[in-house]
């Protein structure tokens, strides 16, 4: 394995992120000269010489990066890769975590930085292409949605290290899946292919290995078209879904629908409707 300097950059951002070229399947356009995606940020895990393994450097990046956009009213829907054709993110990296202790685990808290990726405001989607395993997996699906290549991989092997998903594997995984499958995936580490994944829920879209970008960065740009505080209370409300039961789930949806109503972007985007032309969204 070969390592990088812990202060080589291991992210890159692009925003507004590169446009797809117009032909289908197109990659997109880097450069001054292409066009770019209003409100669309792109970001690269960018370690392809050990298949994007994420070692604590690259975590704190990662959360840095996509904190910096989350904070940014510009910034309307975050798409993230990993650079090259063999990796999303092959998972954490071994040679880092091999010598770790309980107590070094405890001290530094270091999933603490994963759970701030839970409470970002910005849509997320993961566009994966290769193998997404162990923290890769885990990084995708705390993802809002997934656009998967149809060679992805997807699987969560810690069983195989003598350990278990520590990232939120055992409960992503089990919201996604279901009990039984998520069993059987994590107990016996076996790899679950990206047709298999689309089958049973995991991913919002499967395309082409040479589309997933393209496809990754269209969806969002759609999703950044729409108004931003009824993406994010939507978000909110679906998340709910996961953790609440039904009648309470029921009244949270409720109480943002009627919070809704307090925006100018409600106002606008009925107006709009009704004066059949295309709303201006303002997020407030």
């Amino acid at each position: 394995m070969i390592a990088q300097p812990p202060s080589e950059p291991r992210i890159r951002v692009a925003f507004p992120a590169p446009a797809p070229a117009p032909e289908p399947g197109g990659r997109p356009e880097p450069g001054p000269e292409g066009r770019t995606l209003d409100g669309v940020a792109l970001i690269t895990i960018d370690r392809p010489q050990v298949r994007n393994a994420l070692d604590a450097a690259t975590i704190d990046q990662l959360v840095e990066a996509m904190e910096r956009l989350d904070a940014d009213p510009g910034c309307r829907c975050i798409v993230l890769t990993g650079a090259g054709e063999r990796a999303f993110a092959a998972g954490g990296d071994i040679r880092e975590m091999v010598e770790e202790s309980a107590a070094g685990l405890l001290a530094s808290d270091r999933f603490a930085r994963w759970e701030r990726l839970a409470r970002l405001h910005t849509p997320t989607i993961a566009a994966v292409r290769g193998y997404a395993l162990g923290g890769g997996c885990e990084l995708a699906m705390a993802c809002d949605m997934i656009v998967a290549a149809d060679d992805a991989v997807f699987g969560q092997p810690e069983i195989r290290l003598g350990v278990i998903p520590g990232a939120g594997g055992t409960q992503r995984l089990t919201r996604a899946l279901g009990k039984a499958r998520a069993m059987e995936l994590v107990l016996t580490g076996r790899n679950l292919p990206a047709a298999e994944a689309a089958a049973h829920g995991l991913v919002s879209r499967l395309v082409p290995a040479t589309e997933v970008l393209s496809a990754a960065l269209d969806l969002a740009a759609q999703v950044a078209a729409m108004p931003p505080l009824a993406v994010q209370a939507a978000i909110e409300a679906i998340n709910a879904a996961e953790e609440l039961p039904l009648r309470e789930g029921l009244a949270f949806e409720r109480r943002l629908f009627y919070l809704l109503f307090a925006t100018e972007d409600q106002k606008e985007g009925m107006r709009a409707f009704l004066e059949k032309r295309q709303p201006l969204w303002r997020g407030r």
